[in-house]
């Protein structure tokens, strides 16, 4: 089922994706000869126009095959040569290559916005003035691998209603009282009430016991999880769009700088492969979010799509990046780039991306063992 609804969201995501390069080139009277879900082999297609249709086998990602994208003789002096990408006015090319970028830019945009008006999970610290967070819990954000909350059984995701020790409690529940409360608790039995998935009833609540652990001297005692105060945000129709668009830039900058960290961090030989999630990975999250409800699926899908676009702005060969910036070479030099050399740069560049994903997909299998 997760892998199911992973499929769905990308699917979803990738039409969004191309159907912006599709329609912007379309309305440039620039032909489109295959709109493509997944990658090669292909299984089938199906042709209207003069574009085919088609679905491959493997589905991550999709493409749009748009001519004289890749330039060649035909495109460039062939008898269709003035419906070519390579031949329409710099600053269209433009539009089409970011087409696709703006388009998930506004899809992740109209999800948030979504999520607002059915109900969005807000961490406290994100609350803004202008509404008020309903249903707000303490919710584990992630449980260290073989800690006492691991070897307890806490899991991401679950709300923490109470926390006790002999006699003693915590009233108010938050990030900074409960790390108060566990370091004041060394070596001692602390039991801990939590809700799982959706469930909102406390008299179903699950109840661990864990003992705070120091792991070197000169620490403070920990059970081994972060935490945050997430509460639900609902808001009406037009302040959720207007939120949504708040998120969607905040998300989108923060997207920036972890992509720029981790980047030089690989340049520096520090880049930490296990912060980084491929197709394997996110179908595990997919089922994390669809167990939590509608609207964390809403909010995995947005985030998706907002680091879909960015990934594909990078000035990288065979991403749209890499071609926008061949585009503002060849505007700033006056003439083309040689197209066997640029056709070569984004195989050469496509190969890597490939080579990329395999990494991190042989990462993610290694994280479930």
């Amino acid at each position: 089922m997760n892998i199911l609804i992973f499929i769905v969201i990308l699917l979803v995501l990738v039409l969004v994706h191309e159907a912006g390069h599709f329609f912007t080139a379309k309305r440039f009277g620039i032909r489109v000869d295959e709109f493509g879900f997944g990658f090669p082999p292909k299984l089938f297609g199906i042709k209207k126009g003069e574009t085919e249709y088609s679905i491959n086998a493997l589905p991550f990602g999709g493409f749009v095959k748009i001519f004289g994208e890749n330039p060649d003789e035909e495109s460039t002096v062939g008898p269709d040569a003035s419906r070519s990408f390579v031949n329409k006015a710099k600053w269209k090319q433009a539009i089409v290559l970011f087409a696709g970028v703006f388009a998930n830019f506004l899809l992740a945009w109209f999800l948030f916005s979504f999520g607002f008006m059915s109900g969005l999970p807000t961490s406290v610290s994100n609350e803004s003035k202008s509404y008020t967070l309903r249903d707000v819990h303490l919710v584990v954000v992630s449980v260290l691998e073989k800690s006492p909350a691991d070897m307890a059984g806490l899991k991401s995701g679950d709300k923490i209603i109470s926390v006790t020790s002999d006699k003693d409690f915590i009233t108010d529940i938050n990030p900074e009282s409960f790390r108060l409360f566990v370091t004041n608790h060394p070596n001692k039995e602390i039991s801990i009430a939590y809700l799982r998935g959706k469930n909102s009833d406390t008299n179903f609540a699950n109840t661990i016991k864990v003992i705070p652990k120091i792991e070197k001297t000169g620490e403070r005692p920990m059970i081994g999880i972060s935490m945050d105060q997430i509460g639900t945000a609902k808001l009406p129709f037009f302040q959720a769009f207007w939120e949504g668009l708040r998120l969607d830039l905040f998300v989108t900058k923060s997207t920036v700088v972890g992509l720029y960290t981790l980047i030089v961090d690989g340049l520096k030989g520090k880049a930490n492969m296990a912060q980084v999630t491929g197709p394997v990975g996110m179908v595990s999250i997919v089922g994390d979010a669809y167990k939590f409800g509608f609207s964390y699926l809403l909010s995995f899908a947005a985030l998706i799509s907002v680091n879909l676009a960015i990934i594909n702005l990078m000035p990288f060969p065979a991403l749209d990046g890499g071609r926008l910036l061949f585009t503002l070479i060849e505007k700033i030099k006056g003439s083309r780039i040689n197209p066997k050399f640029a056709n070569m740069a984004n195989m050469v560049g496509f190969a890597i991306l490939i080579i990329l994903m395999l990494l991190i997909t042989y990462y993610d299998v290694v994280k479930l063992f």
